[in-house]
């Protein structure tokens, strides 16, 4: 489901797209917050983003992520670049060891496609970890 962003929303930092996920989550029922979300954030070479998806909508401690659907809409919208991010509804914002192997594998098809993943953010409840801010990219 992409949704739609009315506003051009420079993404200067990590917390720029927390705000806007941690709005999306709030207007969500209650049973759908206690659900793992993974979105992809496809922004313009100059940070402003083009469109925000989510690709995938799990369980209450894992998602199905694949790279097909990531980038999916990253190249038909032809982006420069992505970020991704997902929840952990436990509200640990460590990331689990799936969580470095798929930034991993995301990394390595976006350097194919010519579309870099600038970052991996997890939301967890009012807490958030940013993989490029811990060097984990």
């Amino acid at each position: 489901m992409e949704i739609k962003i009315a506003d051009k929303i420079n993404v200067t930092n990590p917390k720029k797209v927390v705000d806007i996920l941690q709005k999306i989550l709030k207007a969500e029922g209650r049973i759908d917050q206690d659900k793992e979300h993974f979105w992809v954030v496809g922004l313009n070479p100059r940070n402003v983003i083009k469109y925000l998806e989510l690709v995938s909508l799990g369980t209450l401690d894992t998602n199905l992520v694949h790279p097909r659907e990531v980038f999916r809409l990253a190249i038909v919208k032809a982006v420069a670049q992505i970020v991704i991010a997902h929840n952990h509804p436990s509200n640990d914002p460590e990331p689990s060891e799936a969580d470095l192997e798929i930034t991993k594998k995301l990394e390595e098809a976006g350097k194919i496609l010519g579309i870099e993943v600038i970052d991996h953010i997890i939301i967890a409840g009012k807490e958030f970890t940013s993989f490029k801010d811990k060097r984990l990219m």
